[in-house]
Formats: structure tokens, sequence, C-alpha cells
């Protein structure tokens, strides 16, 4: 179980420049060993892991660290050299330390070339086997980013925060994009790992290989000292003890209410017989009665009403305990799609496969064999032109495409949440377009809050919420990867969705689980 906080956060408050508040007054420490953070998206999870690392600053409180900090983001931006492409290199964080070196044995004595090898003589035999540890090959150093699929790139900036060997690391999602050898060796890193490690993550088997689960729910954290599941179990034993409390609790809130009612009816009885016998006594007498009688009557009626209310805040307080996450609502528009329309053909090695009406297609394969290359090709992305893949075609026969790319979207960072899907639906009203938002949990003031401030949860609801606003809606929708960075409950109504949606679907996904649920009526399988 980790211990000795290596890093602490006392008091920290967090708030969006427009005001949002992100964390309150949150108080939380992490420890030497692997944590695994877990929480809804929008919960700040990510927000959280931006202010350890120094990314973000607080509005109040402190954080402090035992050490350098480490960081893996959920969308990799590496480093690049200017006039040149990015490479595995700039990737691991090491090109700049990797040309001094090579210039220097290569006869180059220049002292700033030897100050920024510093004492990093080894690096890139370093390099190579942190790569080889992941399954790449140790002389890819040189290959351009561009060639690696979005799982190999995940692998080798996991890599990249190895080599650095940082005493404390946190991973943002770091199973996104990974088939099922590259898992493995990710969960062997993992396994393996010295040092404080916090990893960010909705993949119920990464968290099954950490020792210690920390939740962020509601603005506060829950520390629970074992994996995800055995977290789960305590925690569904914990709420059936709490069900039980709000059902004793609404019991007894009814019996008061029911005891309240019938002190009032005997007081209207004995109002009314007080009422008939004043008339046959004198008046000062009958006053002195109903004076009794009334004060009588307010003490049951504080009373009972006391114990009314009491017993409703025991119901509320209990309510409170219960979990009741709110989850996205997408409904996809009707394209309203024959089932004779030809909306794509798919040719693998001479084999052609034609989708057809409201299909529903898989592509499948290991990281780097084409997946998305054959998306971006269906889609006319001009990325895909770069790497043609042998003996494979992809041709769309419909223009009514909508299409949500792996480890990158269209939103534009500097621009708000309002005005990224309004750029794609500017006839919509604004009223109508914060109306969809909300369907996706996307309220308030999140919607003037810029794109480059969002989560990896909130980016794809947002990106997917302008797919609903089409009009006309599209007639094939393309999805890589769809359900990185979404948390279970998103996962089911982002299926919910698809399983209604009445257009053609290709999808490319790691995730079999979710591939099952969707009644698939073809794979195409890259080998």
């Amino acid at each position: 179980m980790p211990t000795s906080p290596s890093v602490v956060l006392h008091d920290v408050t967090f708030a969006w420049p427009d005001g949002t508040v992100a964390l309150d007054h949150l108080s939380a420490a992490f420890g030497r060993g692997r944590t695994g953070l877990v929480g809804r998206n929008g919960a700040g999870k990510s927000t959280l892991v931006r202010l350890a690392t120094g990314r973000l600053h607080p509005t109040s409180g402190t954080i402090s660290t035992s050490g350098p900090v480490d960081h893996l983001p959920q969308r990799l931006s590496p480093p690049s050299t200017p006039g040149q492409a990015a490479t595995v290199a700039d990737l691991l964080g090491v090109r700049p330390t990797l040309t001094a070196l090579r210039a220097v044995l290569a006869g180059d004595a220049d002292p700033a070339q030897l100050d920024a090898v510093g004492d990093d003589w080894d690096l890139e035999e370093r390099a190579a086997a942190v790569l080889e540890r992941v399954g790449l090959d140790g002389s890819d150093l040189d290959r351009p980013l561009s060639t690696l699929s979005g799982g190999q790139g995940v692998l080798v900036a996991v890599a990249g925060v190895r080599l650095r060997g940082r005493p404390i690391a946190f991973l943002d999602e770091p199973t996104n994009n990974l088939d099922r050898r590259a898992r493995g060796l990710l969960l062997d890193v993992v396994d393996d790992w010295r040092g404080t490690l916090v990893v960010v993550s909705h993949d119920r088997e990464l968290l099954e290989h950490v020792d210690e689960t920390v939740e962020l729910r509601a603005g506060s954290m829950t520390v629970f000292g074992g994996t995800f599941s055995a977290f789960q179990d305590h925690l569904a034993v914990q709420q059936a003890a709490v069900e039980r409390e709000v059902r004793v609790a609404e019991q007894r809130h009814r019996a008061e209410k029911r005891q309240r009612i019938e002190a009032e009816t005997k007081i209207a009885r004995r109002a009314k017989a007080g009422a008939e016998a004043g008339r046959s006594m004198p008046k000062i007498l009958a006053n002195e009665q109903r004076k009794k009688a009334q004060e009588t009557a307010g003490r049951l009626r504080v009373a009972h009403g006391s114990a009314e209310q009491q017993a409703l805040a025991t119901v509320r307080a209990a309510e409170l305990r219960l979990r009741d996450d709110e989850s996205i609502h997408v409904a996809l528009p009707d394209p309203e799609v024959p089932a004779s329309r030809r909306i794509a053909t798919i040719t693998l090695r001479g084999r052609g496969t034609i989708v057809q009406g409201p299909e529903r297609i898989a592509v499948t394969g290991d990281n780097g064999v084409g997946k998305s290359t054959l998306l971006e090709q269906l889609v006319g992305d001009p990325a895909a032109r770069a790497h043609p893949l042998p003996d494979t075609t992809a041709v769309a026969h419909v223009d009514r495409i909508a299409y949500l790319p792996q480890q990158k979207d269209t939103l534009d960072d500097t621009a708000t949440v309002l005005d990224n899907v309004r750029r794609d639906a500017p006839h919509v009203p604004v009223a109508e377009v914060r109306n969809r938002l909300a369907r996706f949990l996307v309220r308030g003031d999140t919607v003037d809050r810029r794109a480059g401030d969002l989560s990896g949860g909130e980016r794809f609801r947002v990106a997917l919420a302008t797919l609903v606003l089409a009009d006309p809606p599209p007639q094939l929708l393309v999805l890589d990867e769809p359900t990185n960075d979404l948390d279970l409950t998103s996962v089911d109504q982002l299926v919910d969705a698809l399983r209604a949606y009445r257009g053609a679907l290709i999808v490319v996904s790691h995730d079999e689980t979710f591939l099952d649920r969707l009644d698939l009526d073809e794979r195409i399988e890259l080998r």
C-alpha cells in the first residue's frame, strides 16, 4: 500500500477564468506505489493531474512534491525541432540530448554540445532498451511519428516517462488505442514500476494492477487501500447499507406524517365539540376553555411538525449519500438511409466489402496495421495519401459523412465550446445548441470555456454533439476508438445511441466488449 506521501494537495481550489470552480478546497495525498485515480467524466481528474504536475496553478491552496514529476497527458503533443518532422526521439523527450551526443561522437568538441550531453553518454542504448521493453524496435529513434499508430504512440510516450526516470509520474488514460499485446506490455511496465505512479483510467483491467484506488467525486477524494474491483465491492456494500437507511428513514417520515394528520384530525374534532359545548356555558368560561384548547393544539402541532421535519431531514441526509450519477443522453439523428443504399466499398487484398444501408461494420487489427489510415482514406483525409495501405482501398459513395478521429478532433482550442459547436451548425439558435449540449452534461458556464481547457471525456462529448446538430444528418458515421476517455456509464449511453442509429456505422476499436454490444453485421480485420 502506498506510504510516505510524494504529492500533497492542501486545501486546493481551482477555478477557470470564467469563474467555474473545478476543485473546491481539496486536500489529498499520493504516496509511493501505484495509485488508480478514478471518477466520472468531468469530475476534475485531468485538472487535478495538471495541477499536480505544474501545468496549472491553484487559485488557492498549496501543492508540494517530494521530487520531480513527469506526466503522460491524454492528448500527446511531443516537442518538435523547428523545420523537422517529429520523430520517436521527440516523443521520448530526448532528441536535443541525442543530437548533441551524436555530434560529439562525430568529433564536435563544442562545449555547448558537451554540456547538453551531461552524464547521458549511454542515452542511445538506454532509449533503445526502453523502446524494446514496450515492444518497439530499438533502432526506431529517428522514425517519423507520422508512421506510428495511435497505440504505438502511447507506448513510446510511456517509454519516455520510464526513460526519464523521475520519481513521480502521472499517466492519464494510458491504455487508449492499445491492442491486446500492447496492453499486456503496458501492464508489465506498470507492475514493475518503482517510485510513485498515479494512473488516471476507466480501464478495469489496468485498475487491477494498482495498490490503492482514489476516487474523485463531487469535489472530494475517497481513498481505498486496494484495487478498483475491491473498491467497487466495498462501495456496493456501503450503498446497500445507505439504501436500507433511506428506506427506514422514509418509513419513519411516513409514520410521523400520519401521526401529525391524525393529531390535526383530533384537534379539529375537539375544537368542534368545544364550540358546541361553549354555547351552553357562560361566555367568560367558554373563552377560557377555548384559549386552553388552542394552546394545547399549538403544542401538539409544534411537536408533531418538528418530529415530521426531523424525519424528513434524516431522509434527505441519507439520500445525499446515495449515488445517482448523471450520464450523457445521446440521440443521434435519423438520416433515413434505405436498406438498398450503397454507402461505401472497402477492398482488402482483392476482396471487396460493400457497406449497404444501415449496416454496422468494425475494422479490427493490431496496432500499426493501418486501421486509422483506412478510415482516413474512406473519409478523404489528406493524411491517408502520405502512407497508403498496400492492396487496400476504401471509397465512400455518400458525401454526408461524420468522422470522429483518434487522438485528435476538429475543435479549436482557443475558441469556446459554444463557438466550436456553432461553427458546424451556424443556423441553429444558440438556445437550442445549449439545450443539446446539456444532454451531453455540458452546461452553464462550461459552454463558454475554451476547448483547450476541457478534459478528454468532455472533448469527446462536445465533438459528438456536433454530429447531433448536423443538418442534414450524416448517412455514414465513422468512429476511431470512440470509447477512449469515456466512463463506463457514458459508454453504455453511446452503445444505446449507436444501436438506435439508422445510418451506416464503421468503427475502429480495441474494446471487444463495446464491439460485441453493437450487433455488428461484419468485421474487417487488417493484418
